[in-house]
């Protein structure tokens, strides 16, 4: 409805390679959090925004030379110490699974030798006694 208006009054040109290049770059990155998402959680998914807080302001702080305050610091210290526990938590869970994995498939494999021994000794009285 704006279009006709903003043609005949100002200076302002619809680019159609930028429109729809930055239409495709919107939908990649939607596309890569609902699959970061998908495979991770929704937790995983604000940790990466933190970290990526920490990176454009580490830019705007190296090359913009924005300022940083000691609040400042402060912040993104919690901040870090936050993902790192975050991390180290995410890590004792994904060893603490691995471990009942293993001893789970160890009682598995143990219940079959056991029920193969069973089996076998069950099968050697039936032919002592029948003989």
């Amino acid at each position: 409805m704006e279009y006709p208006s903003l043609r005949d009054n100002s200076s302002f040109h619809l680019d159609f390679v930028i429109f729809g290049t930055n239409s495709f770059c919107a939908f990649a990155l939607n596309l890569a959090v609902f699959l970061l998402v998908g495979k991770t959680s929704a937790l995983t998914m604000n940790v990466a925004g933190v970290v990526k807080d920490w990176l454009l302001i580490a830019f705007s702080w190296s090359v913009i030379k924005d300022t940083v305050t000691p609040v400042n610091l402060i912040g993104y210290g919690l901040a870090f110490l936050g993902v790192a526990y975050y991390n180290h938590s995410k890590l004792q869970a994904l060893k603490a699974s691995e471990a009942q994995k293993k001893a789970q498939q160890a009682d598995e494999e143990a219940g079959r030798l056991l029920e193969e021994r069973e089996g076998e000794s069950g099968n050697g009285r039936k032919s002592d006694n029948q003989s």
